[in-house]
């Protein structure tokens, strides 16, 4: 377990130099920009190493594994956000542990959400996710809403009991016009946050950025960096 905590520990400092460093390249102080540590595949026992190392923020995309971990850990002063695509019979469970749902793309969600937060005396965060790919259907590959729909739901999110619209959340696309271009993606997503926040001021988080574009996020402006493998290492493949 030491050899562990002395891996993560080493991580950690690295990812905190690049955030750190981007900040200062971009102008930025450093408490502008929250790191999430991305905890999906690995144990609850990693989660706690974390937490004594002082990281706060941990995100999970699959209730299956989250809602156990998080019930391991549920002693520990954590902030958990969903990150996954969320089916709707899944809601129940994701809202007994989660402080923010950054993967809201749909009405049919935000009305589940937001009866099952009412039923469990909760204060949900929701980010609405924009997919900056969307095809004809308006949806993009890995979830989202094409940017057109931004308002509306952030509107119908905002109206909802048990919930509150923190702002907005993108994953870089990689197709479409935005695929390799992640810098410009971010900062798309920044324009559809200052366009959010004439209706809904508080609505200021912008959750953007991973191990491998972190540094455009917080260009851009991102103020939640979503990074797991640069922390925990890359798990082998099982089966």
């Amino acid at each position: 377990m030491t050899d562990r905590k002395d891996e993560l520990a080493v991580n950690l400092a690295r990812v905190e130099e690049r955030i750190a460093a981007a900040c200062a390249a971009a102008g930025r102080a450093r408490d502008e920009v929250t790191l999430v540590v991305v905890t999906k595949t690995y144990p609850a026992g990693d989660v706690r190493i974390l937490s004594e190392l002082g990281v706060r923020h941990v995100a999970e995309n699959r209730d299956q594994d989250a809602a156990p971990k998080a019930a391991a850990c549920s002693d520990l002063p954590l902030t958990w956000h969903f990150v996954g695509q969320l089916q709707t019979n899944k809601v129940r469970s994701v809202v007994g542990y989660a402080d923010v749902v950054q993967s809201v793309d749909r009405s049919r969600l935000v009305t589940a959400l937001s009866k099952e937060a009412v039923r469990a005396g909760r204060e949900v965060g929701c980010l609405v996710q924009v997919a900056l790919d969307a095809d004809a259907s308006g949806r993009g590959e890995r979830g989202g809403v094409a940017p057109g729909a931004v308002a509306e739901l952030a509107d119908l999110v905002a109206g909802a009991e048990g919930l509150r619209l923190d702002g907005l959340m993108t994953v870089a696309p990689l197709t479409g016009e935005y695929a390799g271009r992640e810098q410009a993606a971010f900062e798309r997503l920044m324009d559809l946050s200052t366009d959010l926040r004439r209706n809904h001021p508080t609505a200021n988080m912008v959750s953007a950025g991973m191990s491998a574009d972190l540094e455009q996020a917080v260009a851009a402006g991102a103020t939640h960096v979503r990074v797991g493998s640069a922390v925990l290492g890359v798990r082998a493949r099982l089966g």
